[in-house]
């Protein structure tokens, strides 16, 4: 159990934020990455399709097999999370409870924005996980979409790291139509008053620096992705399934283009991605199995019950 890998898959890149703080943090464990590049975005779909797609992946990694999944997407976090602990026999670690305690521990005046896609912001996950650890908390919340496009963008622009090109590219963070999009996403937070605000997106992150300077640098900013890695480092240690770094290895699954997902993902790792391979959706499909079916709908009927 200590040799085999972490499992870590979001919608598509983004998760690649979340993976690589992981690795900084355990340098010594092997990880499985899984973009479902070929679905992305996760956003806008319904959360019983999303809900589909977090058992089919997670059916995946389990077989490689691993020790623990990452569900490095807030909206697939959101929609499945439950459900994936339910019927996997690892651990499941989603992204919204840490970044929800980071964020109560940063705030002082207990006024936190989120932003994310529409499925993680209608869920209202982020606000029952932060009050849930602090009841006296005030969560106000807005739904960004249009940011996954522009780091999307950002990928497939020229040579280098995504870093390297949000710096230098004055075409998108200088004209006015960034700030004026940015701002009317981000004012209302800020006329209510927030002095935290969560990145609940993991493509989000790597638009930090240009959201920080239109929230103002008065308002702290929270990144999920390295307080999920210290809570994967605490499983496993709590566990006893840290690895040594004897066969460490990496490997990266996309149900896209391979070339494409190897020279993104390094603009998101910062280094060369090697080792990808493509996974079929009719694979995935087909993990989908009677079982699985079945706690997808009591899940589903559970959730319907509550509404």
């Amino acid at each position: 159990m200590h040799t085999l890998p972490i499992g870590v898959f979001d919608s598509g890149l983004g998760g690649l934020t979340v993976a690589r703080e992981i690795m900084r943090a355990l340098p010594e464990e092997s990880v499985v990455y899984f973009g479902d590049t070929a679905r992305c975005p996760y956003g806008p779909r319904q959360p019983h399709e999303v809900r589909e797609f977090v058992l089919q992946i997670g059916s995946w990694l389990a077989r490689q097999p691993v020790k623990l999944i990452v569900i490095a997407c807030n909206t697939a976090t959101a929609a499945g999370l439950a459900l994936a602990q339910q019927v996997f026999d690892v651990p499941v670690v989603g992204v919204v409870e840490p970044g929800a305690r980071a964020a109560v521990k940063a705030t002082i005046n207990r006024k936190v924005g989120v932003i994310g896609t529409v499925g993680t912001v209608d869920s209202g996950v982020y606000s029952a996980a932060v009050r849930l650890l602090d009841a006296g908390a005030t969560v106000f919340s807005v739904a960004t979409p249009r940011f996954v496009d522009v780091v999307e963008q950002g990928l497939r622009m020229g040579p280098g790291t995504l870093e390297d090109w949000l710096s230098e590219s004055s075409d998108v963070f200088i004209r006015p139509s960034f700030y004026e999009m940015a701002r009317d996403y981000l004012d209302p937070l800020k006329r209510n008053g927030i002095d935290t605000l969560v990145l609940g997106c993991t493509h989000f992150p790597l638009l930090s620096a240009a959201i920080q300077q239109v929230v103002g640098a008065n308002v702290r900013l929270i990144s999920s992705a390295e307080e999920t890695a210290r809570e994967v480092a605490a499983t496993l240690e709590a566990r006893d399934q840290l690895a040594s770094d004897e066969g460490r290895f990496e490997r990266y699954v996309t149900t896209g283009d391979v070339d494409e997902f190897a020279r993104l993902g390094g603009r998101v790792l910062r280094r060369r991605t090697t080792d990808v391979a493509q996974v079929s959706l009719s694979e995935l499909e087909a993990l989908l199995d009677g079982r699985l079916r079945e706690a997808l709908r009591a899940f589903d009927a559970g959730e319907s019950a509550c509404d």
